[in-house]
Order: structure tokens, then C-alpha cells, then sequence
């Protein structure tokens, strides 16, 4: 029954505009809360609508739901601060395809700002501290920082798998070819597998082009019903199917490293959702922290089986002209990553889907599917976007 609901509810809201920041990249002289800011009302403008026709506002990081609506002049009847780290954008469209099918509000904001590079306005909290739970239960042991925690995931898919690190630098070199058509990207410069390896060494498994960017940016959606779309000022971009789940929080509590099963249950929700096949996705935008989570997320997704990942991009076809492409703004790998990326594949999946993406547009794109993580693989989204309902 809950299934035959959701399901009933598929096409029911739209995307009705998407930006970022003015720039993105290394931003001092911006605030976290100014880059919320910038994103947000170019998302506005995007729609052809104003602060004024916002009712809900959706949000996370440093900033609560008070301090962006107040940035903004807005005065909502609906707040979210759902905090699941870098995909809780993408659960925010699960949250605003309830308020706005409950008539709690009508057109729904969801906005994203962080200063990851510079720390402008980003305070001077510490997740690791020695009173959190990883400072007292894994700290010690030496895991360290994201990735000394993403690498035991990396070790173990290739101790069950035989995953090499040359099919996990293959997602670098990808990534970093669609970069390369992206003027905004931070890395543009062609790489090769060899210049992977050959990069600094990280945490075992991981080199440096295995590890994704730290820089400042935001950005933003304007969400609202099927039918308030039509009135706005870009083709909408419909929400046919989404998921959120949650497994574990820290990764020593992992219940498979090798497997990542909050990705599976996201995406398993947001595939009975929509109805849509695997066969009718056009682009694929999943997270890459690190060159393990594209690996995983294809297999939870269900495009390849278990331990077939590596293999599934060694050969090239997740990059530029390939039968698969994923990551098409360049990842967070070589575009931009702000410590939460889960945005920054939202904005260009429905770029993509408007056909708005020059020199690196998916011909023929209509169907994009987005999937993120949060914390370390420890909850996950997925939206199945499209441009028919």
C-alpha cells in the first residue's frame, strides 16, 4: 500500500529552477552563508519567480533553517533542516514532494552554501573530536580523516572483489575528460591512469586523484507542483521517483564494508517509485568523494552486480562519447566539492535535461538519475529525474 502511494505520487512535483553560485573554486571573501545566498537567487531567477513566491525552505550545513530565510527576506511557512551530510539535498526532494502533495506549501527552496576550502562562516565545530564518537571509538585506532574511512571500504572491495587501483583511477581520468569540457571546472588539466598512481599517496589505497577537491560554492532548487510548473519560466524537470535511507553512522559500524547498503535501499525505493528501468536512464550523476563510491553506487544502483564495478568503468564508458555517462559536470572529483556535494548533481542533471550544457550535453538526454552519500557511506538519496511525467 505504501509503495502503490509513492508510486501514485510519481510526477507529481517539479524542478522549476537550478543554479550555483556565482563561482565556485577557492572563495575567501564569501561566507557559507553568503554562497546560499548567491545560489539561491540565481535559482529564483532561473524560475522567473521571487523571494516573495517562496513558502519552504529546505536546508543544511552550518547555517539553520532561521538564518537563510532571514538572508533572504523570506518568511516561510515551512522549514527543514534535515542534516544526512552530502545527499541531503537530494533527500530535500523527498521532504518538499511531501509538503507540497500535503498543501503545506506551494513552491519549496532548497539551498545549499559552504565555504569547504576557505572556512568562511563555517565556525569551528570538529566531527572528530575526542567527545564524538569517532574520536573516542576510532580515532584512536588511526582512522583519521574521510579518507583513512573511505579507503577501508576501497581495501576491502578489492581484498572480495579483485578491484584494481587502475579501475579506480579510471574513474579519475573520466571524470576529469568531462572536466575538461566544463569551463567552471577547478581541474580541466587531461590526466592519464599512469598520473593517478603516480600522484601523492593519501591513505592506502587512495593517491591524491583518488581524493576529490576541497573547495567553496553553493547552489540551489526551486521545487513546486506539476501544475504550478507550467506557469514558470524553464521546462520543468519532473521528480518521477526518490529514496533516502540510513545504515550505519560511523564507519567502524559499517555492516559491509565492501557493500553499500544504505545506497541500496535509497535506490531501491526511488526505482519502485518512479517505474522507470535501468535501460531508460540517460546520465548518471553519483557521488564521488573518492574514486570507491561511483564503483559502489553502480553496483547498489543494480547497473552491474556485485564486484563488478571496477570493471564496468575500466573501459571507458562512464567518460565523454561513452555508452554510460556519469558525472558530466567533471565530479567532485575535478569540478567542484564543497565538503557536501550532493547539490552540485542535482544542478547539472537538470542542466542536462534542458539541454543546457554546451560542449559536454548528453544528446538526447531525458532521463538522469542522481545519487548521493552522506557521512562516510552511512546514508544515501537518490532522485530519478525526467522530463516527462
Amino acid at each position: 500500500m505504501a509503495l502503490e502511494k509513492l508510486h501514485a505520487q510519481r510526477g507529481t512535483i517539479a524542478i522549476v529552477g537550478a543554479a550555483e553560485s556565482d563561482q565556485v573554486g577557492k572563495l575567501p571573501g564569501k561566507t557559507a552563508l553568503a554562497l546560499h545566498a548567491e545560489g539561491a537567487r540565481n535559482a529564483l531567477a532561473d524560475a522567473g519567480l521571487t523571494p516573495k513566491d517562496v513558502d519552504a525552505v529546505l536546508s543544511t550545513g552550518r547555517q539553520t533553517a532561521n538564518d537563510v530565510p532571514e538572508y533572504l527576506g523570506i518568511r516561510p511557512r515551512y522549514i527543514d533542516n534535515t542534516q544526512m551530510g552530502g545527499c541531503s539535498f537530494i533527500a530535500h526532494l523527498q521532504h518538499a514532494l511531501g509538503i507540497i502533495n500535503a498543501g503545506v506549501a506551494e513552491v519549496v527552496l532548497i539551498t545549499h552554501g559552504e565555504s569547504g576550502y576557505s572556512r568562511s562562516g563555517m565556525g569551528s565545530g570538529d566531527r572528530f573530536a575526542p567527545d564524538t564518537p569517532p574520536g573516542q571509538y576510532e580515532m584512536p585506532f588511526g582512522i583519521g580523516g574521510p579518507a583513512t574511512r573511505y579507503a577501508l571500504a576501497a581495501v576491502r572491495h578489492m581484498h572480495e572483489y579483485g578491484t584494481t587501483r587502475e579501475q579506480l583511477a579510471r574513474v579519475a581520468v573520466a571524470t576529469r575528460q568531462w572536466a575538461t569540457l566544463n569551463p567552471r571546472a577547478m581541474m580541466r588539466d587531461p590526466i592519464t591512469v599512469a598520473d593517478v598512481l603516480a600522484s601523492k599517496p593519501i591513505a592506502w589505497p587512495f593517491n591524491l586523484l583518488d581524493c576529490c577537491l576541497v573547495t567553496d560554492g553553493g547552489g540551489a532548487l526551486v521545487v513546486t507542483s506539476a501544475e504550478r510548473a507550467k506557469d514558470c519560466a524553464k521546462k520543468p524537470v519532473y521528480v518521477l521517483g526518490t529514496g533516502e535511507a540510513t545504515c550505519h553512522s560511523i564507519i567502524s559500524q559499517m555492516p559491509r564494508f565492501h557493500v553499500w547498503d544504505a545506497g541500496i535501499m535509497a535506490g531501491e525505493r526511488a526505482w519502485a517509485m518512479s517505474g522507470v528501468k535501468h535501460s531508460e536512464i540517460d546520465l548518471t550523476m553519483i557521488y564521488d568523494a573518492f574514486t570507491i563510491v561511483p564503483i559502489l553506487g553502480l553496483e547498489a544502483l543494480g547497473f552491474c552486480k556485485p564486484g563488478e564495478g571496477g570493471a564496468f568503468v575500466a573501459d571507458g564508458k562512464t567518460a565523454p562519447g561513452g555508452s554510460f555517462p556519469m558525472n558530466t559536470n567533471g565530479g567532485g572529483l575535478s569540478y567542484t566539492h564543497t565538503g557536501m556535494y550532493g547539490m552540485f548533481l542535482l544542478v547539472e542533471a537538470v542542466h542536462q535535461l534542458r539541454g543546457e550544457c554546451g560542449e559536454r550535453q548528453v544528446k538526447g538526454a531525458t532521463t538522469a538519475m542522481c545519487h548521493g552519500t552522506g557521512g562516510i557511506l552511512s546514508a544515501s538519496a537518490t532522485a530519478i529525474l525526467s522530463t516527462e511525467r
